[in-house]
């Protein structure tokens, strides 16, 4: 994206800043994917994920069944990060609804 407009710079001055969670939320086809609502999961995203914990999540937004996958894995490092991905998702419901 070229930021060049003066009436695109917050635009891109977001999208910038945003992490993994909030673009592919952005990114999305889901009809509630407003930018409000994904700029708050972002926010709850950078304060509970790590960045590689962020990347693997984002990855859920284009390919659900990626999620599936690391759900029912018996890799330990899958379980972990599930562990911390249910609770990004419970403070995001809490915060973000």
């Amino acid at each position: 994206m070229l930021c060049t407009a003066g009436l695109l710079a917050s635009t891109c001055a977001t999208a910038t800043l945003a992490g993994p969670v909030e673009r592919a939320c952005r990114q999305s086809d889901r009809p509630q994917a407003s930018a409000s609502l994904c700029g708050c999961i972002g926010r709850v995203a950078d304060q509970t994920l790590s960045n590689s914990d962020q990347r693997q999540a984002a990855q859920f937004f284009k390919d659900s069944d990626k999620a599936q996958e690391i759900k029912m894995s018996d890799n330990r490092s899958h379980k972990a990060f599930w562990e911390r991905y249910k609770r990004f998702g419970q403070t995001a419901e809490a915060y973000c609804s």
